[in-house]
């Protein structure tokens, strides 16, 4: 019988521990851990997500605080804000949320984040700490998926993961951790992309199937073997009339289609998506612990 990875309990559970740690924690600076973010433009998905942290953090206890830009702002203003949070002791960790605009260099604003803030872990130096199996702060969507894993005691070891997605985000660092000498790892890992011939052929073979594309319901039975652990990380709003808001949120698995064939499956919504909010909190409170960089 398939079984749900349900993130959306999960986060729930981790939220009340860190609650509980933050209020028993003195802190190194003497207040709640502190997590600010940078928002540019109007964009309503990232306004979203943004309102999503900041309510999580109040839940749990933390301080948080978010900048808002116009789109129009210049690439050198907005690194001028960036070393500001890098400079103000009262903030342990900060996001710049994507998307940017497209006269803002993102990488440009990304290395210029201060490793022992960059709490989203996007800095090359938290990127290669990880490789290197290292203490680092772990990317917050790949972090949520082996929490996710590890909490419901699904072995890994020895299996064969296969990655559908090769972002910087997603796709490239799980295919890392996966790898990876750890509790949750030690998989032989697949990482598929645009140009991959015959997916498949890949997808079908997959132990523990990650999937990152951004196409909905792209994945569907055809690909995936039975009893395999199915990981959606994709979402996207599909009209609905039926639907009283007019759309329904669909992931890159065709849900119905797949579920009956998988040992494991993450709903969307309510999977992997708060697994990320709940990842971003607790590298901010290792943040304010001084537990990766001190």
């Amino acid at each position: 019988m398939t079984q749900l990875l349900n993130g959306k309990l999960l986060s729930q559970q981790i939220k009340d521990e860190i609650k509980e740690t933050v209020a028993q924690t003195t802190f190194p600076n003497g207040r709640p851990p502190h997590l600010a973010a940078i928002l540019v433009g109007d964009d309503g998905a990232s306004r979203t997500y943004v309102n999503h942290k900041i309510k999580a953090c109040e839940y749990v206890g933390m301080n948080s605080t978010v900048l808002r830009f116009e789109q129009d702002i210049t690439e050198d203003a907005l690194l001028s804000e960036v070393q500001k949070l890098n400079d103000d002791d009262s903030i342990d960790g900060f996001i710049v949320q994507p998307p940017l605009p497209n006269h803002i260099n993102s990488d440009r604003v990304l290395q210029a984040i201060d490793p022992a803030k960059d709490v989203d872990g996007f800095h090359p130096i938290n990127i290669g700490r990880m490789t290197l199996n290292l203490p680092s702060y772990l990317p917050a969507t790949p972090m949520g998926i082996v929490t996710l894993l590890e909490r419901n005691d699904i072995e890994t070891s020895g299996k064969h993961c296969v990655v559908v997605g090769r972002s910087n985000i997603v796709g490239r660092p799980m295919s890392i951790l996966m790898s990876r000498s750890a509790k949750v790892g030690n998989c032989t890992v697949t990482l598929c992309h645009s140009r991959t011939q015959d997916l498949e052929q890949h997808t079908k073979a997959a132990d523990i199937l990650i999937v990152a594309l951004g196409k909905a319901e792209f994945i569907d039975k055809q690909h995936v073997k039975v009893g395999a652990v199915i990981i959606d990380v994709g979402i996207t709003r599909i009209e609905d009339s039926s639907m009283k808001r007019g759309f329904r949120l669909v992931g890159d698995v065709h849900f119905d289609n797949v579920q009956e064939q998988c040992s494991w499956i993450t709903p969307v919504p309510g999977g992997v998506g708060p697994m990320t909010v709940v990842s971003l909190l607790q590298n901010t409170l290792l943040a304010a612990q001084k537990a990766i960089y001190k």
